[in-house]
C-alpha cells in the first residue's frame, strides 16, 4: 500500500508539516476519510461536488418518478394534494440547486484549472470553503423530511404571499429559505475563485482568446452566478424577515408587494438558466470537435455568442411574468429581448454544425450524448421562442407546455451534456474507459424514454393540463398523454439506471488507459490518467488555441521548452503545494448549527427560545472561532520535486517549508 501511495505522489517522505502558534492543527493525512475532510486539492473537490450532485440527482429523480406515477392515471391517490406539493417543491429545487450547479462546479473544479494549466486554483481553501458550504445548505434544505412539518410545499419557486407564515405556519420554508441563502454563499465564493482563477493562473502564452471554450463558459458562468444571486439574496431574507420578525414586503393586508418577489425571483431565475446551460455548451464544445477530428468551427463567435447570452439574460427575466399585468410597452420590449436572446443561441447551434461539417466522425459515447443535446436542445428552444410571443405565452403559462419546453432545456440540455462530460472525462479522472456498447446503450434508453416522457406533454398543455395539479378527472381527455409519459419516466429511470451501473463498474474493472484516450486537443489530456497531485511536472507554454494538439506535432520544441521550465523551477525550490486545513469544514460546521437555530426561531416567542438561541450564538461561535484560525495559517506549504524526465511516472520528493 505504501508504495502505491508514494507512486501516486499523496506521501510525505519525513516532513512533519510545521505547526504557527494559535493554529490548533496541520492535518497530513493522504489517504482516508480524514484526508477527503481536510482536502484542499482542486480534483478532490472537484470529486466531492460530483458525488453530491449525483446523489441529489437520484433524489430529485425518485421525487419525479412519484409524482408520474401520480399523474399516470385519473383521480388516483397514491400521493394526497400535499404531499403532491411537497414532492414537486422538492423536485424542482433539488433538480436545480442540488443537482445540475454542483455537477457542474465538480467539472469546473477538476478540469478548468488543467485546461489552463494551473497546478490549484487562486484559493485552494475558499474552494473546500465553497463546497462544505454547499453541502450545509443541502442538509438544511432537506431536514424537512425528518420533521414534523414535512419539507416545504410553497413551489420551488416560493411565491409570495404563498411562502409567508399565514399559509404555511410551520418550520419548512424557514428551512428552505436558510439553505438556499447558504447555497447562494457557497455559489458566489466558488465563483469568484474561478474568475481569479482564470484571469491569473493561466500558462505563459494562454491569451485569453486561446482559451478553451469549456472555460470560456466557466467563466461567463461564475460571473453571471456573482451578478445574479444578490437578487434572490435579497428576496430570501425579505422573505425570512416577513416570516420570523412580522415584517411586510410581501404582506398585502399591511401594504406589501406579491409582485416584488416574482420580479426578485426572475431577475435571478432567468440569468440561473443560463447558468445551467452555458456549462453544457461549453463541454459539447470540447467534445464535437474532438470526435469530428477538426477545430472548432468559429470559436471566436462561440466564445461571444456565450458571452451575449450571459448579457441579455438579464434583460428577460419578465418574459416569466407576461400574465401579471405588466402593461403593452413593457410587454413588447420582453417580447423583442426574448427573441433577441435566440439569436446567440442559434451562432452556437450553427458553429457546432459546421464543426461536424465535413469532419470524420467518430461516434463514440460523449458524441452520441453530444449529439443528442444538440437536437434536444432545439427542440426546447423552437418552444421558447413560442414563448417569446405574449398572446400566445398567456394561452400557454402555467400549462404543461411549459413543463415540457423547460424540461427540454434543462434535461435534454443541461443533464445530457452532462451525460455526455462524464463518458468524455471519466477516462481523464480515474484512468479507466467506459464499454461503447454499455455506454450507447444507456443512451439510447435515456434518449428514448426523455422524448416518451415530455413530448406528449406539449399536447397535454396545449389541451389545457395545468401544471402543479396533483390529479385529474377521467373525462378531461388527458389520460393517454399522461399515461405515455408516465411510462417514458420509467424507461428514462432505466436508461439512467443502466448509465451509473455502468460508470460505478468501470471505476471498479473497466478497461484502464493511459493519457489522450480520445486524442483530444486541450491541456488537460496531456496529463497522465489519473492527473498527478501537482497535475503538471512543468508548467506548459501555449503556443496555439489547441494547445495540446500543437504540442502532438511539435514535441523537439516542447521538450526543450520543458526541460528550461523545469530546470528554472526547480532552482525556486520546485513545485509549491499548499498544506490541507480543518478550518473550512469547522467554519461551516458552526454555520449548520446556527442555520437550523436561526430557522426555528419563532416570530412569537414561544418556550425553548433561550435554547434556539444559545444554539445560534454557539454556531456562530464556532464558524468566527474558524475563520479565525484559518485566517493565522497563511500560506503555507510544501515543496515538490518530480523527476521531468519521467513526466509524473516517478515518485516527487517533498519537503515541508514555511
Amino acid at each position: 500500500m505504501e508504495d502505491a501511495l508514494v507512486k501516486n505522489n499523496f506521501i510525505t517522505e519525513g516532513h512533519p508539516a510545521p505547526a504557527k502558534n494559535l493554529v490548533l492543527w496541520r492535518p497530513t493525512a493522504k489517504t482516508g476519510l480524514m484526508s477527503w475532510l481536510t482536502t484542499v486539492d482542486h480534483k478532490r473537490i472537484g470529486f466531492l461536488y460530483g458525488i453530491s450532485g449525483l446523489f441529489f440527482f437520484l433524489v430529485g429523480g425518485v421525487e419525479a418518478l412519484l409524482i408520474r406515477l401520480q399523474l399516470a392515471v385519473p383521480n388516483n391517490d397514491l400521493l394526497t394534494a400535499q404531499q403532491y406539493n411537497r414532492m414537486f417543491t422538492m423536485h424542482g429545487t433539488t433538480m436545480i440547486f442540488l443537482a445540475v450547479m454542483p455537477l457542474f462546479s465538480g467539472f469546473f473544479n477538476f478540469i478548468m484549472p488543467l485546461q489552463i494549466g494551473a497546478r490549484d486554483v487562486a484559493f485552494p481553501r475558499l474552494n473546500a470553503f465553497s463546497y462544505w458550504v454547499f453541502l450545509v445548505g443541502a442538509i438544511i434544505i432537506n431536514l424537512g423530511w425528518f420533521m414534523k412539518d414535512g419539507p416545504p410545499n410553497g413551489g420551488w419557486f416560493g411565491y409570495a404571499p404563498l411562502t409567508t407564515k399565514a399559509f404555511i405556519p410551520g418550520h419548512s420554508i424557514d428551512m428552505w429559505v436558510m439553505g438556499l441563502q447558504l447555497l447562494g454563499v457557497a455559489s458566489i465564493a466558488a465563483s469568484l475563485n474561478f474568475i481569479v482563477t482564470i484571469i491569473n493562473l493561466r500558462a505563459p502564452g494562454m491569451t485569453m482568446m486561446r482559451l478553451p471554450v469549456f472555460t470560456w463558459m466557466t467563466l461567463f458562468t461564475a460571473f453571471l452566478i456573482v451578478l445574479a444571486f444578490p437578487a434572490i439574496t435579497i428576496a430570501l431574507v425579505e422573505l425570512m424577515m416577513d416570516r420570523l420578525f412580522g415584517t411586510n414586503f410581501f404582506e398585502v393586508s399591511n401594504g406589501g408587494l406579491p409582485i416584488l418577489w416574482q420580479h426578485l425571483f426572475w431577475v435571478f431565475g432567468h440569468p440561473e438558466v443560463y447558468i445551467l446551460i452555458l456549462p453544457a455548451m461549453g463541454v459539447i464544445s470540447e467534445i464535437i470537435p474532438t470526435f469530428a477530428r477538426k477545430p472548432l468551427f468559429g470559436y471566436p463567435i462561440v466564445v461571444f455568442s456565450g458571452a451575449s447570452i450571459g448579457f441579455l439574460g438579464f434583460a428577460v427575466w419578465s418574459h416569466h411574468m407576461f400574465t401579471t399585468g405588466l402593461g403593452t410597452m413593457a410587454t413588447a420590449a420582453f417580447s423583442l429581448a426574448t427573441m433577441a436572446i435566440a439569436v446567440p443561441t442559434g451562432v452556437k447551434i450553427f458553429n457546432w454544425i459546421g464543426t461536424l461539417w465535413g469532419g470524420h466522425l467518430k461516434m463514440r459515447t460523449p458524441m452520441m450524448f453530444a449529439l443528442g443535446f444538440l437536437w434536444l436542445f432545439m427542440i426546447g428552444g423552437f418552444s421558447g421562442i413560442m414563448h417569446a410571443a405574449a398572446p400566445a405565452d398567456a394561452q400557454q403559462h402555467d400549462s404543461y407546455f411549459v413543463i415540457a419546453h423547460f424540461h427540454y432545456v434543462l434535461i435534454g440540455g443541461s443533464l445530457f451534456g452532462i451525460l455526455a462530460g462524464i463518458h468524455y472525462w471519466f477516462p481523464l479522472m480515474f484512468g479507466r474507459k467506459v464499454s461503447e456498447f454499455w455506454g450507447k446503450l444507456s443512451f439510447w434508453v435515456i434518449f428514448i424514454g426523455f422524448n416518451t416522457t415530455f413530448f406528449p406533454m406539449h399536447f397535454l398543455g396545449l389541451n389545457g393540463m395545468p401544471r402543479r395539479t396533483f390529479t385529474y378527472d377521467s373525462n378531461m381527455g388527458w389520460n393517454d398523454g399522461n399515461l405515455i409519459a408516465t411510462i417514458g419516466a420509467l424507461i428514462l429511470g432505466i436508461g439512467v439506471a443502466i448509465y451509473f451501473s455502468v460508470m460505478i463498474y468501470t471505476y471498479f474493472k473497466g478497461e484502464r488507459v493511459g493519457r489522450d484516450t480520445w486524442d483530444a486537443r486541450t491541456l488537460e489530456w496531456s496529463l497522465p490518467c489519473p492527473p498527478p497531485e501537482y497535475n503538471f511536472a512543468v508548467i506548459p507554454t501555449v503556443h496555439e488555441r489547441d494547445a495540446w494538439w500543437y504540442e502532438k506535432h511539435h514535441q523537439a520544441e516542447i521538450e526543450k521548452e520543458k526541460a528550461a521550465h523545469a530546470k528554472a523551477e526547480d532552482a525556486h525550490g520546485g513545485i509549491h503545494m499548499p498544506f490541507q486545513s480543518i478550518y473550512p469544514i469547522l467554519a461551516s460546521a458552526g454555520l449548520l448549527v446556527a442555520a437550523i437555530g436561526i430557522s426555528v426561531i419563532d416570530a412569537n416567542p414561544a418556550p425553548g427560545i433561550h435554547l434556539k438561541l444559545g444554539l445560534v450564538l454557539v454556531g456562530f461561535a464556532v464558524m468566527f472561532v474558524g475563520i479565525y484560525l484559518w485566517s493565522l495559517e497563511g500560506v503555507e506549504g510544501y515543496h515538490i520535486h518530480p523527476d521531468p524526465e519521467k513526466d509524473h511516472a516517478g515518485s516527487p520528493t517533498q519537503e515541508a517549508h514555511k
